[in-house]
């Protein structure tokens, strides 16, 4: 019966992270401009940061949502620079002469690091978190802070897998993909530009009209 914990872990994880984010985005492009090791490794450094995340909110609970509630300025900053960046991404022109320096560049950027802070600083999983615990508690599961140990580790442990298994997924999906597109690579900044651009516009409609 304990294992349920280890299920609702994996199940909420997955469906947390299935909605195309910042770091599903990071996960298809490493995996398309460069191969799938390198996205592998965003994907475990990502996981870590989302145990991080669902701990906090576990900790904090509504002092969090209270937190980003009142101080509107953070998402704002966040939905704005997705827009900025988004756009970058979409009018940048791919030249070939850079290609071979650039490709250089990004394989010396540390992938963990990438995985991690993008997975981190995401208010809206922070929010979707606060929301699971509410519905797992709703279901009498009792998920708390001051649950034991083993129960933490199975939960958390569910979380981190979910997690991993969903950007995998996502980059076996990306490699599908490359197979069948010759320019890959301005194809991958027009769609990668465009999906933040639209992310950025679903955050700023949520700030001001929702």
């Amino acid at each position: 019966m304990i294992l349920i914990y280890l299920i609702v872990g994996i199940f909420a994880s997955i469906v947390g992270a299935l909605p195309l984010g910042a770091t599903n985005i990071a996960v298809i492009n490493t995996t398309l401009k460069q191969n799938a090791k390198q996205a592998f490794k965003i994907t475990l450094a990502a996981g870590f940061a989302e145990v991080l995340l669902s701990y906090y909110a576990l900790h904090c609970n509504m002092t969090v949502k209270i937190f980003f509630d009142s101080n509107q300025w953070i998402q704002i900053l966040i939905a704005f620079s997705l827009l900025g960046i988004g756009s970058f991404l979409f009018l940048k022109s791919n030249k070939k002469k850079s290609e071979k320096k650039s490709e250089k560049n990004r394989l010396k950027t540390s992938k963990y690091v990438t995985g991690f802070l993008l997975s981190l600083l995401n208010p809206p999983v922070l929010l979707y978190w606060l929301v699971i615990y509410g519905v797992i508690n709703s279901y009498s599961l009792n998920l708390s802070i001051e649950s034991s140990l083993l129960v933490l580790f199975l939960f958390f442990f569910g979380v981190y897998l979910g997690k991993l298994t969903t950007l995998f997924l996502y980059s076996k999906f990306s490699l599908i993909i490359k197979q069948k597109f010759e320019n890959i690579n301005t194809i991958i900044n027009k769609v990668t530009g465009s999906l933040l651009f639209f992310i950025g516009l679903v955050n700023v409609f949520k700030i001001y009209f929702i």
